[in-house]
């Protein structure tokens, strides 16, 4: 077993992908139509290939539920390993990326947390 997709709610699917392609360096995979959505996936350019992200719309009420819960407690919808924290934390804030936590040192690594403008704060991780 291995993890082939996961997602991200969004509350704009064409503003997240711009944030996460233009912004993050994700590159759009998968844009078709689906209803009154889309489904809308990004891989990363450094990842394994096979593994995407689906930028899934909030719209059901337990979903705005639980993205705003857990952004309220400031807890990261989910984390995105990088090689270097400091260094994504510098190039993203230069892009005018707000973050929640500097990076921090910890006993399993280090970390920083930024809002992704979508409705979630995201991890950064570095092992």
């Amino acid at each position: 077993m291995k993890i082939n997709l996961t997602s991200v709610l969004v509350e704009d699917q064409d503003k997240a992908l711009t944030f996460y392609t233009e912004v993050l360096g994700f590159v759009k995979k998968t844009d078709k139509p689906l209803g009154n959505f889309k489904w809308l996936t990004v891989v990363s350019p450094e990842g394994p290939p096979g593994i995407e992200l689906l930028l899934e719309p909030n719209e059901h009420p337990a979903a705005k539920t639980f993205q705003k819960a857990i952004f309220a407690a400031g807890i990261p919808l989910t984390s995105f390993a990088v090689d270097d924290v400091q260094r994504e934390y510098d190039r993203l804030t230069r892009l005018g990326v707000v973050f929640k936590t500097n990076p921090t040192k910890s006993e399993w690594g280090t970390f920083a947390i930024f809002d992704d403008t979508c409705g979630n704060l995201i991890g950064l991780h570095q092992g």
